[in-house]
This record gives C-alpha cells, structure tokens and sequence, in this order.
C-alpha cells in the first residue's frame, strides 16, 4: 500500500529546486521518505511528483480523503469569480463580486454583530488583549552589512516575548489591509525614516508610535483575534512564523469578500437606511478629519512659539531685570541691596520660567499631537472603506434597471439588497467602535493635557509668588 499523506499548510515550490507546490487539506502519496534535511518526496493526484517539508504534511493510513476546509473555500471563491463573470461591465475587485457571488462560503470564520444599546456591535472579548513593544535592539545581517532595529512585542495574553523587525510589521499591515481593509479602517504604520534610524531619539518616537498602532489593533475585536495578529503576538518558532506567514498569505477570505464571514443577529435594513447611515458616517468623519487637522496646525503653530520666540521673550525680561538691578547697585546709595537682590531674584525667576516654558510641549502638547496624529491617519482611511459601501448602494439602486436590461435576475437583486444590509451592520458596528474609542481617547488626553498645564501654571505662579516675597512691603 502507498503511504499516503494530507498536507497541513500550503507551500509554494522554488523553480530549480525540484519543489512541489502543494496546497493545505491536500492528499499527496509519499514516494520517499529518505531524501534527508527535512524534505520528503511526495506526489499529487495529477502525478507531478517534487519535495515538500516533511512538517508541512502528516501520514494518513486511507487514501479516501474528503476536501479540506480550505479547499472547499477556495473553490467557492472562483465559483463567485466564474458567476460573476456572466454579467457584463461588473468589477471582480469593487463590490459586485461579494453581491452577485452565487454561493457564499461558510467556513469557520464567522464574525458576528450583535444589537446593543447603541445599535449594532462587534462582539467584544471577555479579556481586552493588549501588548507591549519594548527593548529595540540593534541587529545586522550580511556579516555586518545591512543593519535592523528589532522590537520585543508582549502579549497580556502569554506574557511570552516575540521579536520582530519593522518589516514585519510592515508586512502584518499589509495582511490586515488585504484581509479587513474593505470593512475595517486599517491606519498604515509609523513611517519608516531612513536617515538617522539609529538615533536613540529616532528609535524612541518609533517606538511609541509603533505601540500606539499595535494597542489600537489590540482594542479592536476583529482584527485583534484573527489567525494573522495572533500568528505575530504568539509565534513559537521560527518554523512557525514561516508556516503561519505562508498560510496567511494564502487567505482567499480577503477584500469585499470579507463581508461574507459577517453575521447579524438582526432583521434586513431597508436600503434608504442604508444609504442613510452612510450618508451620515461619511459627512461625520468628513468633518472630524477637519477638525483634527486644526488641532494639528494650532498645536504645531503653538509648539514653534513655546520654543521660540516665547521662552525668548520671558528670558529677555529676566535680562532686563537684572540689568536694571545692576544700575541700581553701581549708585553707591547705602542700603538698597535689598531691592537689587530681589530684583535679581525676580530676573533669575523669568529665566526660569523662560526654560519651563521651552520643555512644557513635550510634558503634554505632544500627547495631543500624538493622539491627534493618530487620528488623522485612521480617518484617512474612511473614504476608502465608506467608497466600497457607496458603491454597493449604488449597485443596488440600479438594480430594477439592471433586471430591465437581463444583466441580473429577480432573485440576484433580492441577494444584493440582503447583502448590503450586512455590509451596512458591519460599517455601523466598526462606527460604533470607532466612536466608543474616540471618547475614550480624547478623554483621557483632554485630562492629561490639562492636568499638565495646570502643573505648568501653578508651578509659574509659585515661583512669581516666591519671587514677590522678596520685595519688601513699603
């Protein structure tokens, strides 16, 4: 009997290397099994036969093996590509080819959307994952050639540390942009600086803003539990990382056909609602996009005066003090040092004051800034993923003329109206979530910013009142 084998994980072959492409579920016979290094030879049911990692499969005993899920799912995938394929002048990467796919793939990936007190909602994890990214160090590949900074990530989760380079996340961007993008609104990374990179402050800011980006996707339920974030925050192994990346890479579940994983637990909307709830979504974040900019252009206006003219200005004053008390003192006139001194004091307080006010902006207008920056880049995101919904409503208000011209049948326009009201109750769950986040972060970073500024100020008035003490009342 031929020794059988199902694959685990996909692998794709290296031309030149005698490689086998084999897809995960797949049923390959095992011709042998000495090759050495870690490769098995095996062959596929159209009798190519190559190497393929001997972890990458496990031995079966029956050769009677039923597709596997991934299989299953991507067959489903080109079955909507091929349907969609009937009807002329409609996009395969817009919309249209989660509406008019004939048969939607159920697969384990079920996202779920529950009524809640302020209408629908992703359902939420017990425990709030969270991670840390700490400890960069400085890593070189090539004999010394090429440098890297590499971070430790640490999740809540496993309290077990990971590493990883800015590529990596760089590339886990791209996965959740494939993957959610169409539905989710996915802030691009921190960009990556090139000159100075190594410099200790450069690394520091990346830092900050690469755990600012991580803790964002951590508080969102979707994103935070998908097989891809989990594979960065709790890979074992080198292999594992491997096999994890080749697997997402592989995902079909991706774009607009994200929406079909999404569940919820409530009756169809009526599309005028539909176009409603975008129409109102799209003028808020409009709107909230422009008010952060503000923000923005004050507070970077404001932080070129406090360390600029401001701090010169104060240190001026203090000067002009001094001098005056050191005419004062060239009189010879006895008994008046106790005037000069105190307004030297005084001067000395200005120069003080002059220096608090050139580090303040980074005590708490930076917070400010950061969350503000933060901001921007995730309502930068909004037109795109509120376009695919825009889209689709209008694909769906053509649809009596659509049925007039034979391009779609009867039934395929109830199908589009159904779906999207499922593409509707994920935009207002993503908003809600958006919105719950927006309140909670720009609370804590209002109080923040003027628990700080009230610091700065009773700080300023404690010195002047100090500075006051020294002159005597007449």
């Amino acid at each position: 009997i031929c020794v059988q084998a199902q694959v685990l994980y996909d692998f794709a072959a290296e031309a030149g290397n005698n490689e086998l492409t084999v897809k995960e579920g797949e049923t390959v016979t095992i011709t042998n099994q000495s090759i050495g290094g870690g490769w098995i030879e095996a062959q596929n049911s159209r009798g190519e036969v190559g190497l393929v990692p001997e972890d990458y499969i496990e031995v079966t005993t029956s050769s009677d093996c039923s597709l596997s899920e991934f299989d299953r799912l991507s067959s489903l995938f080109k079955l909507c590509l091929f349907s969609l394929s009937r009807f002329p002048g409609f996009s395969k990467s817009g919309p249209d080819l989660y509406l008019l796919c004939k048969q939607l793939a159920k697969g384990k990936e079920r996202l779920l959307i529950y009524m809640g007190e302020v209408g629908p909602v992703w359902s939420y994890p017990e425990t709030q994952l969270d991670c840390v990214v700490a400890d960069p160090k400085k890593g070189t590949k090539m004999y010394g050639l090429k440098s890297y900074i590499e971070y430790q990530v640490t999740p809540n989760t496993t309290n077990r540390p990971v590493n990883h380079r800015y590529k990596h996340f760089d590339w886990l961007y791209e996965r959740l942009l494939d993957k959610f993008g169409s539905a989710i609104p996915i802030p691009a990374l921190p960009d990556k600086q090139v000159t100075g990179r190594f410099e200790e402050e450069f690394i520091k800011m990346r830092m900050e803003r690469l755990q600012g980006w991580m803790t964002r996707m951590c508080r969102h339920p979707i994103v935070s539990s998908s097989d891809v974030f989990q594979l960065f925050l709790t890979y074992k192994d080198e292999k594992d990382w491997k096999m994890g990346k080749r697997k997402a890479e592989k995902d079909e579940t991706v774009g607009v056909m994200i929406f079909s994983t999404i569940e919820p637990e409530a009756t169809d909307l009526d599309p005028v609602e539909v176009e409603q709830k975008c129409e109102q979504f799209s003028r808020f974040t409009k709107a909230m996009d422009d008010g952060v900019k503000e923000i923005l252009t004050v507070g970077n206006e404001h932080w070129k005066r406090c360390t600029g003219p401001l701090p010169k200005e104060y240190q001026r004053i203090g000067k002009a003090f001094q001098n005056l008390s050191s005419v004062f003192t060239s009189s010879g006139y006895q008994g008046e040092s106790t005037l000069t001194d105190a307004m030297t004091e005084a001067g000395k307080t200005y120069e003080e004051i002059a220096q608090m006010v050139a580090e303040q902006p980074k005590k708490d207008l930076h917070f400010l800034m950061e969350t503000n920056n933060e901001y921007k880049g995730l309502l930068g995101c909004f037109p795109d993923t509120i376009g695919v919904h825009k889209a689709a409503i209008d694909k769906v208000k053509e649809g009596d003329k659509l049925v007039a011209t034979s391009k779609i049948t009867a039934h395929d326009k109830v199908t589009m109206a159904k779906r999207v009201s499922t593409m509707s109750y994920s935009l207002q769950a993503e908003m809600n979530h958006f919105h719950s986040n927006r309140i909670y972060d720009y609370n804590r970073v209002m109080q923040l910013y003027l628990e700080e500024q009230v610091k700065f100020y009773e700080t300023i008035a404690e010195k002047l009142r100090q500075a006051h003490s020294q002159f005597t009342t007449m």
